[in-house]
């Protein structure tokens, strides 16, 4: 006899609810393998995101049993309990359908934060390139930071972002913290002060949930923190 999952997913839109199906349990089984097999074969309709299946792309990040995941790299058996599965889409963010989540908030806050690089100078085609120093104290931070890759786990995981919308969340810290610590970077005055305000890097309480989910194995709440001392010399120097 082939042993069954009962799996509760998410269907409609925020003002939706659970349908139950029963699937097959094999081994070495993904969450994703089993949302795939329920599309496939129980409910045609359902929507969700994946892309690269092998924990490259984080698209199909989902919220298993209550706790964000990449769905394509949480196995079954480490997460099912007692035969059942809860799949969900990510927290803290519209539901579009299903578990498709409207990832827009998300990055929209990278913006609000001056995620992107700005340019401090422009050379002459026949310059030589900029010389980084890899083993400088900014660079090693910035290295350890940088590797994310936007999926929302941290940020659907984040109590702030639930508590206060506006807040600027994780990714979009982090993202941030990592151009303050290039040395390139000629935004960092504007970035600091989008950073500093009411719903920046001040409003993070500290509880460590975007590190301990975060499938990167960054630590965005060290980058939050290295925010907050930013912020503090810069407001005691007068220029905030």
């Amino acid at each position: 006899m082939t042993a069954t999952l009962t799996v509760a997913v998410w269907k409609g839109d925020a003002d939706g609810g659970f349908v139950e199906h029963d699937v097959p349990q094999r081994a070495n089984q993904t969450v994703l393998d089993v949302v795939s097999h329920i599309q496939r074969e129980l409910d045609p309709a359902l929507s969700y995101r994946f892309a690269c299946r092998v924990g490259m792309c984080g698209s199909c990040a989902m919220r298993v049993n209550g706790v964000s995941r990449w769905t394509c790299r949480t196995h079954v058996d480490k997460v099912a309990r007692d035969g059942r599965l809860t799949i969900q889409p990510l927290a803290n963010l519209p539901i579009v359908k299903d578990l498709v989540t409207d990832m827009a908030p998300f990055f929209d806050k990278w913006e609000r934060a001056e995620g992107p690089f700005v340019p401090s100078e422009t050379r002459p085609a026949d310059d030589d390139f900029a010389v980084v120093e890899p083993a400088g104290k900014q660079r090693s931070w910035a290295d350890a930071a940088q590797e994310c890759i936007g999926c929302g786990v941290c940020y659907s995981s984040c109590d702030v972002v639930s508590w206060n919308p506006e807040y600027l969340g994780p990714a979009a810290l982090n993202r941030a913290w990592v151009q303050m610590n290039d040395e390139r970077d000629g935004g960092r005055p504007a970035r600091l002060r989008a950073v500093s305000g009411d719903a920046g890097c001040h409003a993070c309480h500290s509880q460590q949930s975007c590190t301990l989910r975060c499938p990167m194995e960054l630590d965005p709440a060290s980058s939050i923190a290295g925010l907050k001392r930013l912020s503090f010399k810069a407001a005691l120097r007068g220029k905030l």
